[in-house]
């Protein structure tokens, strides 16, 4: 082994590898401090033991990478969508025979939520549903409210934000209802919800994690 390990260049093999051949000394010296320094955890005699046995994997080091930090993008914010209008439903749009198609998908959303709504099936299942719903595309009526103008509006609800719901009615008018002081009625195969609106000041998004009190007394 130490023979194969110290072997001196021919004079061929230097003149194919364009290097000098040196001494077996100088050899020597070179391939010993090559091994110290590639295996500086290991004493001497520990290193001549394994190299007497097997071959040695030379260590070397890696060069960490630094990792660039990914900027996320940033969104628009409430006040700019505002200012952008993105939300605004043009005059053009404001048609209720277009917003029918969504009727019909809202209808069969809910009947998969309640597993199907049979004449046997809970009113308190489907009023718990309805809840947590997203209500885009139900057609809600205003039944009570504090001012007495908003009473007997119906239409299909386009749009819900915190305090208010948007919606469009037969007569191709959008209305804004605030839910503070009102109470609202949804209807689904002979099936009717009552939404307390001043108990239902939520962003749509938030409901799905609100657990609404099934008794109290409730007013305007």
């Amino acid at each position: 082994m130490k023979s194969v390990i110290y072997h001196a260049l021919s004079q061929k093999e230097a003149n194919d590898s364009d290097v000098q051949p040196s001494g077996a000394q100088r050899a020597e010296a070179f391939v010993r401090a090559f091994l110290k320094r590639s295996t500086p955890r290991m004493s001497p005699q520990a290193r001549e033991d394994q190299l007497q046995r097997k071959a040695v994997v030379l260590e070397y080091f890696t060069r960490h990478k630094r990792k660039e930090k990914k900027k996320k993008a940033k969104g628009l914010s409430a006040r700019q969508r505002r200012e952008l209008r993105l939300f605004d439903i043009k005059p053009e749009q404001q048609r209720y025979s277009l917003f029918l198609p969504l009727h019909e998908l809202w209808k069969q959303y809910i009947r998969d939520l309640c597993n199907g709504l049979k004449p046997d099936t809970q009113p308190q299942m489907i009023q718990a549903k309805l809840l947590k719903a997203d209500l885009h595309g139900a057609i809600i009526s205003v039944t009570k409210s504090k001012c007495p103008s908003y009473v007997g509006i119906t239409g299909i609800l386009l749009q819900e934000t915190k305090h208010i719901f948007k919606i469009i009615t037969k007569e191709d008018r959008l209305k804004v209802i605030p839910k503070l002081n009102c109470v609202f009625t949804v209807e689904i195969d002979g099936f009717i919800s009552y939404i307390y609106g001043s108990k239902f000041q939520l962003r749509s998004s938030e409901r799905s994690a609100k657990k609404f009190k099934a008794k109290g007394t409730i007013d305007l």
